[in-house]
């Protein structure tokens, strides 16, 4: 099938356009999925295509209060972690410190860009606040107010939000799937929910389409070309009946290089370039 829909089918199509059935692919199938599963986390961690931006709702438990408040003063756990090394022979134990006001998250989840605010404020939150009240009391018909300078008022009134309730901090790294905030979880309650503003990679299972894409196609294809070569070297130099010698060296090359290209391409093409850094 030219448009792959399933796992199988991408494998089948990558076989075909190696030559098979009519040449025999000396690639195991356990190779071919390792190979696969690289190949999509590949996509998954580069592709714009293969990750979204995602607003995750998290209730906070129990669990995630007691372990931020372990150990520390006002609600910022931290915890003391000891490890043994051989300096000069001699055993030698030192003892770290390190937060554990973290709670975890999926192995899906890429990046995390915000948490939404815990809190509300005079500004904006509640019956008495002054965005309530503002409207309540000067828009009760919109003729009455100039847009701009409700506009303008609107604007300082989100400054002044902004210096009194800054945004949580947060740390996060995908191998940890841990995410950190520097809260005071003294504060928190346990049923609480908190918004996670993040990106996660996609699940080709759910979103079948991604098994079609083109530049996952010409990326597998030549990652299994690239492990046809590899196991073909061994026999680097043995005649076949008929005067045919085998060069997986020269397979295993050709295909380094068809990468390459590839991975540039990714790069250039289809990779989100980083946010730069300004001050």
């Amino acid at each position: 099938m030219a448009s792959p829909t399933t796992r199988q089918e991408l494998i089948d199509y990558c076989l075909r356009r190696l030559g098979a059935p009519v040449l025999e692919i000396n690639v195991d199938d356990d190779q071919i999925d390792d190979l696969v599963d690289d190949a999509i986390q590949y996509f998954q961690e580069r592709h714009y295509d293969g990750s979204e931006r995602m607003y995750l709702k998290y209730q906070i438990t129990q669990e995630d209060v007691d372990r931020g408040k372990a150990g520390g003063s006002g609600g910022v756990g931290i915890v003391t972690t000891t490890e043994t090394s051989i300096i000069s022979g001699e055993a030698t134990t030192f003892s770290f410190y390190e937060n554990s006001n973290y709670i975890k998250v999926p192995d899906q989840i890429l990046g995390i860009n915000k948490i939404f605010k815990f809190d509300t404020n005079s500004i904006s939150g509640g019956m008495f606040s002054i965005k309530y009240q503002l409207f309540l009391n000067d828009l009760y018909y919109f003729s009455s107010v100039d847009l701009l300078h409700y506009s303008m008022v609107k604007r300082y009134l989100e400054d002044i939000d902004f210096l009194l309730t800054t945004d949580k901090q947060i740390r996060f790294t995908k191998r940890q799937g841990r995410l950190y905030l520097d809260i005071d979880w003294a504060a928190q309650t346990p049923g609480d929910f908190m918004v996670i503003d993040c990106t996660r990679a996609l699940n080709p299972g759910d979103f079948p389409k991604m098994y079609n894409d083109s530049w996952l196609k010409r990326y597998l294809t030549s990652m299994i070309k690239k492990q046809w070569g590899a196991n073909m070297m061994k026999f680097s130099g043995t005649k076949l009946p008929g005067g045919i010698e085998l060069n997986g060296r020269q397979y295993y090359e050709d295909a380094v290089a068809e990468l390459r290209d590839i991975e540039d391409k990714m790069q250039l093409t289809y990779e989100l370039p980083p946010m730069d850094c300004i001050g």
